[in-house]
């Protein structure tokens, strides 16, 4: 019971993760009178006090020592910061310049890039059914190049810098807590000078915005570290598999906002687009599913055949072949 009660409070976590995650373009839209790069700013220096609470009241501040003494961990630190910063920035211009629709396409190929870059940089090997994803992932590309008369490089490069970024966190190997400490850490400064020299110009809707949207700005850190504290709980109690899963919820969420919400055009030939991303998640899940599925069989089995060599005083039968790990792979930060 409690292990069910953990994995319960665990799917809840996810949920109320991806769902804010999903959700961002309102908040990102409530700000649209400042310009991307004073957004993106403010949402550095104001993540840094909250990643300071946070590690604070959860007494976590031995990592930072060693990961000074080590010079490449600390560059894969860096890199990693550079690049969610782009992310984040590119995302954050989707939203204010009406591309939501394009943006969300660019989280739901992700875990395809992400596949990819396994295969080139892990020297991971992939299953028939992901194969099959990834090409038809690759044919959406294509069918949406055709239908917006343009590369779709707002979903490429959303794609590409989080995936890039998942890969870095990869070697890094520092929680997400950890990791978002570090990285406010080196966005805060430059960040801070930015937004500085913005006021020295006038230029700051910070100060001459008014109550409200200094507020709002302010209000970014909070924005970043809450779904990311959320996460932060549900993957220590939720197998991979189940949040490889969630993460589709977070850009399903920006789609229906793109349309609904944002009356983004959608066109035929962009319906077509998108119904090959979502058979490419489709296929990803399933694999997802019967990868797990076959796995918990298999572990079952070879501990039955355990026992049994155990009572009957006979050597234990060979363990039963490697499971690949099930899901698509995930990272620790979104939208």
């Amino acid at each position: 019971m409690p292990h069910r009660t953990e994995q319960r409070t665990g799917f809840l976590f996810g949920v109320l993760a991806y769902t804010i995650w999903g959700l961002l373009p309102l908040y990102w839209h409530l700000l649209d009178s400042s310009s991307p790069a004073e957004i993106l700013a403010h949402r550095m220096v104001w993540s840094l006090p909250v990643a300071a609470v946070v590690l604070a009241a959860l007494r976590r501040g031995a990592w930072l020592g060693p990961l000074l003494r080590a010079p490449r961990r600390a560059a894969l630190v860096l890199v990693a910061a550079a690049t969610i910063s782009v992310n984040w920035y590119l995302y954050i211009w989707a939203v204010n310049s009406g591309h939501v629709l394009e943006a969300s396409m660019g989280y739901f190929i992700n875990p395809l890039v992400s596949i990819a870059f396994g295969v080139v940089f892990l020297r991971e090997r992939l299953r028939p059914a992901q194969w099959a994803a990834v090409a038809a992932g690759a044919a959406a590309v294509v069918v949406l190049a055709v239908a917006y008369g343009r590369v779709p490089w707002v979903a490429l490069g959303l794609a590409l810098t989080f995936a890039t970024y998942g890969l870095v966190k990869k070697w890094v190997r520092l929680d997400g807590v950890e990791s978002f400490g570090a990285e406010t850490a080196i966005q805060f400064l430059p960040a801070l000078v930015f937004l500085l020299v913005l006021g020295a110009h006038g230029q700051s809707d910070f100060v001459s915005g008014g109550v409200g949207q200094a507020v709002l700005l302010a209000a970014a850190g909070l924005a970043t570290a809450i779904p990311l504290i959320c996460f932060g709980l549900s993957a220590v109690r939720l197998p991979l598999t189940a949040i490889g899963m969630l993460q589709y919820l977070a850009p399903t969420f920006q789609f229906v906002l793109g349309l609904v919400a944002f009356h983004e055009a959608m066109p035929a030939e962009r319906w077509a687009g998108f119904a090959l991303v979502w058979l490419a998640v489709a296929i990803l899940t399933w694999d997802a599913v019967r990868t797990s599925r076959n796995g918990r069989r298999a572990v079952a089995a070879a501990r039955l055949r355990a026992a049994e060599a155990a009572a009957g005083g006979e050597p234990a039968a060979r363990d039963a072949e490697p499971v690949q790990p099930a899901g698509p792979p995930t990272a620790d930060t979104s939208p």
